[in-house]
């Protein structure tokens, strides 16, 4: 008799991990495991864990809940406001699968003789390697670039030929009560917050000028952290001091939107700027990780993700340097730029780094 591989499941108690735990039943010895990792009413914990317990009665397969909290508020949501202090844009996302999904959890099923983890991400294996999935729309893979090949042998994702309306339409068929729920937004395991309270509350204000791209004053902002590059919102702009004067500066009477291009921590400056002002082609990364144990060896014809769902870019990268084939809006440090290659019919994610600073175009 053939053994059945046991996997440890990531249940968030959404309709993603629920249907996953169904798949997974029909091939696997399967307990699900919730995650708990934060408290507040913006995350409905107690709602969530009580939906992932109910699909795991309903299958007759173990549930376990593992307390996270302590190392998600140091590892996680610390390391997010000081990002923010510091004038970066971090992605909490990244860190959570890092940190708590691909790391506390996974290294306890390890260690508690599961043969692998399965989670709800929209992502797919092929040999071995992280590849974007059948639903190019919901694709995952930017968080997750973090993760190695030796743990890519020991996880599944279910959901990776699967598109989410065939997840909604399997729900339906199968009659789950989570069918209808909405998706998780907003900050992993917190849920949709205001940001901007989330960092005034832990930060406080700290108001100062805004400037355009000549050194200019003309508005002023409530502290640099709430803002990120591309932002379009949040600060105050004096007309009066664009409108055109006798010696030639020039005219913005229509007064198209700013955008935010960069920040001057020692200045406390938010710099923005207009159209292609805004737009920039190269940056510095740090901290580069490649799934695989050794670096690709040809990094010229790279395709470059610089937030989540955004467009594959063509570009390329030496050293610590990334050169795109085109300038884009919104190249942000402490955000991630995720390097992809295509190689046959499918797209491998090759790893990521950490965006540092953005080399403005002349």
């Amino acid at each position: 008799m053939k053994v059945r591989k046991k996997i440890a499941l990531g249940m968030s108690g959404g309709v993603d991990s629920s249907l996953s735990a169904h798949l997974l039943v029909e091939g696997y010895d399967v307990t699900s495991v919730f995650l708990e990792c934060w408290r507040a009413p913006s995350c409905h914990t107690d709602e969530d864990r009580a939906d992932a317990l109910k699909v795991a009665l309903s299958l007759n397969i173990p549930f376990q809940v593992l307390d996270f909290k302590q190392t998600y508020r140091d590892s996680v949501v610390q390391a997010f406001f000081d990002d923010y202090k510091a004038g970066r844009t971090p992605n909490p996302d990244i860190a959570c699968n890092k940190e708590i999904k691909f790391g506390l959890f996974y290294d306890w099923a390890m260690e508690n003789g599961f043969d692998a983890i399965a989670t709800g991400h929209y992502a797919k294996i092929i040999d071995g390697k992280l590849a974007i999935p059948a639903d190019k729309h919901k694709d995952q893979t930017y968080f997750l670039y973090q993760v190695s090949e030796d743990q890519l042998k020991h996880v599944v994702f279910p959901l990776e030929n699967i598109t989410k309306p065939e997840v909604r339409a399997e729900a339906e068929k199968r009659s789950l009560h989570v069918k209808d729920k909405k998706d998780s937004v907003g900050i992993c395991f917190i849920g949709d917050i205001d940001v901007h309270s989330f960092l005034k509350d832990e930060l406080g204000e700290n108001p100062g000028p805004v400037v355009d791209l000549s050194g200019n004053i003309i508005g002023k902002h409530n502290g640099l952290w709430f803002y990120t590059i591309g932002q379009r919102h949040g600060f105050e702009i004096d007309k009066r001091s664009l409108i055109t004067t006798e010696n030639g500066k020039i005219e913005r009477q229509n007064f198209p939107p700013f955008y935010v291009v960069s920040k001057k921590q020692k200045e406390n400056q938010l710099v923005v700027g207009f159209g292609t002002e805004t737009e920039q082609s190269q940056f510095s990364v740090r901290d580069i990780h490649w799934i695989s144990r050794s670096q690709p060896e040809n990094l010229s014809n790279l395709l470059v993700r610089i937030r989540h769902t955004g467009e594959l870019l063509p570009g390329n990268l030496q050293k610590n340097k990334v050169k795109l084939g085109e300038p884009i809006r919104g190249i942000s440090p402490g955000q991630s730029a995720v390097f992809y290659q295509k190689q046959g019919e499918e797209t491998i994610c090759l790893g990521g780094a950490i965006i540092d600073e953005v080399v403005f175009d002349s």
